[in-house]
């Protein structure tokens, strides 16, 4: 079985949120599966990856868009130095540029990807079992290969759409209908969703099955999908959750290689102490109190623009009995905040940027981490805290729901149900006296290292839904 993954990230290649570490594990053990064949296909990008690795052209072509014609190559990394075939396309003035988002032609760069695959399999006359559309940057290709006249070889293929987030669908002027392959303009409607292209509509519409990545967050999609859901009430019989895994070969404290001290469960307790007591020291912090930490971007819909208050009042209520550190970026508000709070309190850290290597000192120096999210599809933050016996303080949604349970009930984390700064601040409150208890403290730590998250099963279940 031939498997092509179709994503605008892939770590480490490109990374900007979850969607990226999905990519760069799940072919790499569906590769471990019998008679699996599983390849990446991504745009590409102006990063340390395309130059320190050897890449060989693999086709050269030229397709249409509107009136312009643009060239199209596609390039292979020749060592499958990720543990599975990685293409990238590349087209000049669109698909060779620095980040993977933020550019004002974005649609114009992603039907040029779109395309770009669907030209390249077709000349090379390469037809994949299945095409595996990841989020609304490729919702298109289900429609193309089964509508677009110079698809013709491709008709048939199996293709299969994963919502990674449904905030995002990626919503275009009909306007823009000009520059996709010709098809019969009577099927429209295939496309259409309140008078606009709506590519994440078109994937849910046009795809064999979809997948969203928990299964909580299909749930929650029935009930609020941002205007999609009635249509998705409407499909849900090719409806499907499957929580994501992670990569245990990159999230591995006893051979990461980006922490400062690795340990194993038999260690944990001393070591991740010394990796505590170093990281405090970089920041200034008193490695004796809890240390709480939030990694991700500042969005909305990671509950990003409660953390001010919450920091303040966290400090306040425990009378400085607790550390804060912050890892991240993505809203110049939060971040100006970040940085005025970071200058008044000594109990408060923070880093502005992605920075990887210092989420995993963080994750293996923390002990809670907080996921105020208002969504979180599956997330992957509370999977990698625990896997370095970090506890896990999060709102109870979507995947956070599926995969953390609270101490209340035998689980190892701390839940609370709305993520407002008050239940926040609760759910800490019981941390600091979940911390002051040692053999409890200690408990959760080993506990939360034993948990499976691996991506064996999950792979598994994608095979299974492929076949079916």
């Amino acid at each position: 079985m031939t498997i092509f993954h179709l994503s605008t990230e892939c770590y480490p290649v490109a990374k900007v949120g979850g969607l990226a570490d999905v990519v760069g594990a799940l072919p790499k053990y569906q590769n471990k599966i019998k008679d699996v064949d599983a390849k990446v296909v991504m745009p590409w990008y102006n990063k340390h990856f395309v130059y320190d690795y050897d890449f060989e052209v693999v086709f050269d072509g030229f397709i249409h868009q509107g009136s312009n014609m643009l060239q199209v190559q596609v390039l292979k990394e020749r060592t499958n130095v990720l543990g599975f075939e990685l293409y990238m396309v590349k087209v000049p003035g669109l698909l060779d540029r620095e980040n993977p988002y933020g550019y004002q032609d974005e649609s114009f760069q992603f039907l040029a990807f779109q395309h770009g695959i669907l030209h390249w399999l077709s000349a090379m006359k390469i037809r994949p079992d299945v095409l595996h559309c990841h989020d609304y940057h490729t919702g298109l290709i289900p429609f193309m290969v089964e509508n677009c006249y110079e698809f013709e070889f491709l008709k048939g293929v199996k293709t299969i759409g994963t919502i990674h987030n449904g905030e995002y669908q990626g919503m275009m002027s009909w306007d823009m209908v000009s520059f996709m392959p010709a098809f019969d303009h009577y099927k429209w409607g295939l496309l259409d969703w309140n008078g606009f292209i709506n590519p994440l509509a078109s994937m849910i519409k046009c795809c064999h099955a979809f997948t969203t990545v928990s299964e909580g967050y299909l749930e929650e999609l029935f009930v609020s999908f941002k205007g999609l859901e009635s249509l998705v009430r409407e499909e849900f019989s090719k409806a499907y959750g499957i929580i994501n895994g992670i990569d245990t070969d990159v999230w591995n404290p006893e051979t990461d290689p980006m922490i400062d001290f690795n340990f194993s469960i038999k260690n944990a307790l001393k070591v991740k102490k010394k990796n505590k007591v170093k990281l405090c020291k970089e920041y200034g912090l008193n490695p004796e109190l809890p240390l709480f930490a939030f990694i991700g971007r500042f969005a909305t819909e990671k509950g990003a623009d409660l953390l001010p208050d919450v920091i303040w009042r966290s400090i306040k209520q425990s009378f400085g009995g607790l550390n804060i550190i912050v890892l991240g970026s993505g809203n110049e508000y939060v971040e100006r905040q970040m940085k005025e709070l970071n200058a008044v309190y000594s109990n408060f850290a923070t880093d502005i940027g992605y920075k990887e290597h210092l989420s995993h000192k963080i994750y293996a120096s923390a002990d809670f981490l907080l996921m105020p999210s208002r969504v979180e599809p599956c997330g992957l933050n509370q999977m990698y805290a625990m896997r370095y016996g970090t506890v896990p303080v999060v709102s109870y949604t979507g995947g956070l729901r599926d995969t953390v349970k609270d101490i209340s009930t035998g689980g190892s984390g701390l839940n609370f149900t709305y993520p407002g700064v008050d239940d926040i601040i609760h759910a800490m409150s019981r941390g600091l006296n979940i911390f002051k208890d040692k053999a409890q403290m200690e408990n959760l730590v080993l506990s939360n290292m034993k948990f499976d998250f691996a991506w064996e099963k999950s792979a598994e279940k994608y095979i299974a839904l492929y076949n079916q």
